[in-house]
């Protein structure tokens, strides 16, 4: 029995078209998942396509607001409706607003929950029945090293991304029953396009974090290949409700 073999099974990716979404679609496709990734800017999707197509990859773009539920539905109706399934699910879209809490609007707020938490629960809502039909399925929600720490500019990040955590929890105990396993991937500090506004708004933050991070050095999209290989795939059976930190060891260094 081949552990990782994703060959006849289909992926969503929200956010797919970069960044960690595109390293954790490329590990899922590496195994020979179709990839189905998920946005709104069509420009860098047609980049992230030929990335995965250039692997060898079944892999299609669909356009998706999916801080709204009826757009959640649609992207998995026509998911399923292309390639007859719909077994794993990545919940990656995710933005920040940098200010001090007293700072922050309530539109901000808002607009924080909503793409980072709101939409992952309402993703994993519409692709919960085709995973019942297909028998089960996989649920990767990211979150972040501010599903742990606190920092003085992400009180609406940090905020969703706690969620994120016990969303996946939540999710895990009720699904179980379905054969869905749903966990959480911590990605520590990635080098992506969010991170870059991250060390604009903190200038000391590049160095500081190669300082703590015990592989020092900051992490990149290819290195998220690896733990969304594992939590697709039956390797990861009985692992469910996990939050996993994937970041050089930040997360346990002083």
């Amino acid at each position: 029995m081949n552990l990782f073999d994703l060959k006849g099974k289909v992926a969503v990716v929200t956010g797919g078209n970069g960044g960690i979404g595109l390293g954790m679609a490329q590990g899922i496709a590496s195994l020979g998942a179709s990839i189905v990734i998920a946005g709104r800017n069509e420009a860098k999707a047609a980049e992230a396509l030929k990335t995965l197509r250039d692997m060898g990859a079944e892999a299609s773009f669909i356009v998706a607001d999916v801080t709204h539920k009826a757009e959640c539905v649609a992207l998995i109706a026509a998911a399923a409706a292309k390639y007859g399934r719909v077994d794993i699910l990545v919940n990656n879209a995710g933005t920040s607003v940098r200010k001090a809490p007293e700072d922050i609007t309530e539109e901000e707020w808002h607009h924080v929950l909503d793409t980072n938490l709101t939409s992952a629960f309402l993703c994993s809502q519409a692709a919960y029945p085709e995973m019942v039909k297909a028998g089960g399925g996989k649920m990767i929600n990211i979150g972040s090293m501010m599903s742990l720490f606190g920092a003085p500019f992400s009180a609406a990040y940090g905020s969703s991304k706690g969620g994120i955590v016990q969303m996946t929890r939540a999710m895990a105990t009720a699904w179980a029953k379905d054969n869905i396993q749903v966990n959480a991937v911590l990605p520590g500090w990635i080098d992506t396009d969010l991170t870059v506004g991250a060390r604009a708004y903190v200038p000391t933050l590049q160095n500081s974090v190669e300082k703590r991070t015990p592989s020092g050095r900051w992490g990149t999209p290819h290195d998220m290949a690896g733990v969304a290989a594992f939590l697709a795939s039956a390797a990861s059976d009985f692992v469910t409700g996990t939050a996993i930190p994937v970041d050089g060891g930040f997360s346990i260094s002083m």
